[in-house]
């Protein structure tokens, strides 16, 4: 399947189309608006429907090697993307160090909703991948945060002396990733007979549902890129060129350490995708002096966007050229 079959196959699915829809009408400043609770009610939704299908379709496979070398390479990405950030961001010296750590931990994290965008896309193009892949992402999230934490110093003065309980609070009761995980195990101890249960639920109303978030993260997309003055046409760069790197280091990962192949494109896509929920959340704690006009425009305004429209096919599309 060429790049350009896959980008096209992506580009007129309704959930694209329809976060197309929020960025265009949020640079024309339409007062298209979805409440608060309504956006917080839908964010919730689907990571219950991802988690409990994705334990389903886990219970069905087991627990297997493959899971093993998943998630072994899934927090080797969280904690080294950081790093990897963090050099490439002490290019820009008018960025102070917690800025430059808090942006880093940003891109060693997930974004949940590109994994929902990216597996329901597979799905359509009929591509298989592994439900426990589900487990990953929240795996991927914490890693990336206590990285960024280390990179910042505490030296600078940045966070407290000692463990600061606050912000592992934050980290381990984060919502995204105590009801990911926590749907994936109930699908797992419940499998077949626990999606008959709620089948309705979690499958026909998925693709709605997915339709209207990604228009109000559009909407709050074009809204961030408006309100801030802080993104220089370098930093923009940076917020498509990192995910460029991480993809490929993903996929050299993933054939050193046996990753099965038919996981190895959706493990591209998280590692190329970039936190701006948990991760903002965590830093506005850990890192208050560090500037949140730059981080969160960054991977919101510039990274989901790219990835949604063009670096999920051209993640796949590199993937399948490598063998995966």
């Amino acid at each position: 399947m060429d790049i350009l079959t896959l980008a096209t196959g992506n580009l007129l699915q309704p959930a694209v189309l329809f976060f197309v829809l929020g960025i265009l009408a949020g640079f024309a400043k339409s007062d298209l608006a979805i409440p608060e609770g309504v956006v917080k009610t839908m964010a919730l939704y689907l990571m219950l429907c991802i988690g409990f299908r994705g334990g389903v379709e886990a219970a069905h496979a087991g627990f297997s090697s493959g899971f093993l070398a998943s998630a072994i390479v899934a927090v080797m990405l969280s904690m080294g993307i950081p790093v990897i950030a963090f050099g490439l961001l002490n290019g820009f010296r008018r960025l102070d160090r917690g800025t430059r750590a808090a942006t880093a931990a940003h891109y060693g994290s997930v974004s949940a909703v590109t994994f929902v965008a990216a597996s329901e896309y597979l799905k359509v193009e009929g591509i298989a991948f592994a439900g426990y892949m589900a487990a990953i992402v929240a795996l991927m999230e914490t890693p990336a945060i206590v990285t960024g934490l280390i990179l910042a110093g505490r030296s600078g003065g940045e966070t407290k002396k000692g463990p600061n309980w606050e912000v592992i609070r934050e980290v381990l009761l984060n919502g995204t990733v105590v009801l990911l995980l926590g749907a994936f195990v109930i699908g797992a101890m419940t499998g077949d007979k626990g999606l008959e249960r709620i089948d309705v639920f979690v499958n026909p109303l998925f693709q709605g549902v997915l339709c209207l978030f990604l228009l109000e993260m559009g909407l709050v997309a074009a809204r961030r890129l408006l309100d801030t003055n802080s993104l220089s046409p370098a930093l923009v760069g940076f917020g498509i060129v990192m995910p460029l790197i991480s993809m490929l280091i993903a996929l050299g990962l993933c054939a050193l350490f046996g990753v099965p192949p038919e996981n190895r494109g959706l493990m591209a896509i998280l590692a190329a995708s970039a936190s701006y929920i948990a991760v903002p959340a965590a830093m506005s704690i850990a890192l208050p002096k560090a500037d949140a006009g730059v981080y969160l425009p960054l991977s919101l305004g510039v990274t989901f966007p790219f990835n949604i429209i063009v670096g999920i096919p051209l993640y796949l599309w590199v993937s399948q050229q490598l063998g995966g």
